[in-house]
């Protein structure tokens, strides 16, 4: 719970997609560490309630929010609601993530939409909710969690890599308008190598963890992108394992 950045986030709402393991897990402690109200948006109920419930006992606030973020209809209602409860989400990461690794001529279009739809098409549908509640407001941060797969990708990972490619850009795009939309509003994507988490080793159980990175590690990024001083603007950060190969 105690990363080298510090930021003051009492009073502030988070949320964080796919946050109930791995990497949202590490990025839902720092967030509330740093005193934010965090709601953890995942399917996996389970795992977030046990989440929640750890925070709690350690005078943490943070609750689920059951949300499939490739469904608009269900993300729409969610911001519904918290507008309704009074509850602005002032700080949004979007980190949700699947991936199938398969060569493309053994790939189905299933496994494509669904690669393509979570990675992609669900952190737009959450910035196109957050983005307009976050400039009506005059304020807030948005930070999408890509991958080195955005810059250089590799065999078996055709959608994982488009669908990064494409946060990225859109991402970037983002950036621009919240500079020309509302100064108070910060845009960041975060590349990430590597990491020790179920992402990599439940796919690859050989996989050298000495070739990793902690989570935490880039759950400390999340929080340095959000300690930016607002005369200053933070587009894109890269931390990646010392020995990544996938980089640059």
């Amino acid at each position: 719970m105690d990363g080298g950045v510090r930021v003051d986030l009492h009073g502030k709402r988070a949320l964080v997609t796919g946050g109930a393991r791995g990497l949202g897990a590490s990025i839902v402690r720092r967030l509330a560490g740093a005193g934010a109200d965090v709601l953890v948006a995942d399917v996996r109920k389970d795992l977030a309630y046990e989440l929640c419930e750890d925070l709690a006992e350690q005078g943490r606030s943070a609750r689920l929010v059951e949300l499939d973020v490739r469904d608009p209809a269900a993300v729409a209602e969610v911001f519904r609601d918290l507008e309704d409860a009074g509850e602005a989400v002032d700080v949004l990461v979007n980190n949700a993530a699947v991936d199938v690794s398969k060569p493309i001529e053994h790939l189905t279009a299933d496994e494509v939409t669904r690669v393509i739809t979570t990675n992609l098409l669900g952190p737009m549908y959450l910035c196109l909710e957050t983005y307009r509640r976050m400039v009506a407001r005059g304020g807030g941060h948005i930070v999408n969690i890509l991958s080195t797969a955005a810059n250089r990708t590799w065999t078996e990972a055709g959608p994982y890599a488009a669908g990064k490619t494409g946060l990225r850009a859109f991402t970037h795009t983002l950036f621009q308008e919240a500079q020309r939309d509302c100064p108070g509003i910060g845009v960041t994507g975060i590349i990430a190598g590597g990491m020790e988490t179920p992402f990599i080793l439940e796919r690859f159980p050989d996989a050298d963890v000495s070739m990793l990175q902690s989570p935490d590690i880039v759950a400390d990024t999340v929080l340095y992108a959000l300690s930016v001083p607002a005369g200053s603007a933070v587009s894109e950060l890269v931390v990646v394992p010392r020995k990544e190969p996938s980089w640059p």
